[in-house]
């Protein structure tokens, strides 16, 4: 019995290493289709992703949006934060530990560099409720919606608790064939690019 338990443990550390080897060869495949992509480019490709996304009903209908504060090599999502603060209740992740909390969003002024240098607000309280939709940054996206992030397993963990609907946001060259998944990866509802829109 012993021995099978053994071959079983080794069977499913093998498959994980892996899945991790894939996801790894993935992101660095990305990292260079994002060094070549200019940042007027960048700006076009989020004009046309939230171009789409904010005629939708889950949008027009949502007090609360959580988003995330771009990184350099992320479409950016400045402009629209900016754009709805005013008019929607904009939630930005933060990281603490080993885990994500949710602040929001009020001004630049009130950010600070956090996790991996990236800006966050530093209000002391944290947002309890659940937001009407998430938006989620990845680094790869397939046609089954499924994500591939950073490897930390933030998102995956946070989602886990919501019922709100999961959208992500990317360029079109973020649309793969096929992500490799784990058992704790949380699958989306929907995914914008500027030439696609898979649901």
């Amino acid at each position: 019995m012993k021995l099978i338990f053994k071959k079983i443990k080794q069977f499913f550390n093998s498959k994980n290493e892996k899945i991790a080897n894939e996801k790894m060869k993935i992101r660095l495949q990305l990292k260079e289709l994002k060094t070549h992509t200019t940042k007027n480019e960048k700006q076009q490709a989020a004009l046309a992703v939230f171009s789409k996304i904010v005629l939708t009903p889950e949008f027009k209908n949502s007090k609360t949006v959580l988003i995330y504060w771009s990184s350099s090599d992320e479409l950016p999502t400045q402009d629209f934060i900016a754009e709805w603060k005013t008019i929607k209740c904009i939630l930005l992740p933060i990281v603490i530990g080993d885990k994500m909390e949710i602040k929001r969003f009020s001004s630049i002024e009130k950010m600070k560099k956090g996790y991996m240098g990236i800006w966050e607000p530093f209000s002391e309280e944290s947002y309890c409720g659940e937001p009407d939709l998430i938006i989620v940054p990845g680094v790869a996206f397939d046609l089954q919606k499924n994500r591939l992030g950073r490897g930390k397993g933030f998102y995956d963990r946070y989602l886990q608790q919501l019922k709100a609907p999961k959208w992500a946001i990317g360029f079109d060259f973020q649309l793969i064939k096929s992500v490799p998944i784990n058992d704790n990866d949380i699958p989306l509802d929907k995914i914008f690019t500027p030439l696609r829109t898979i649901e």
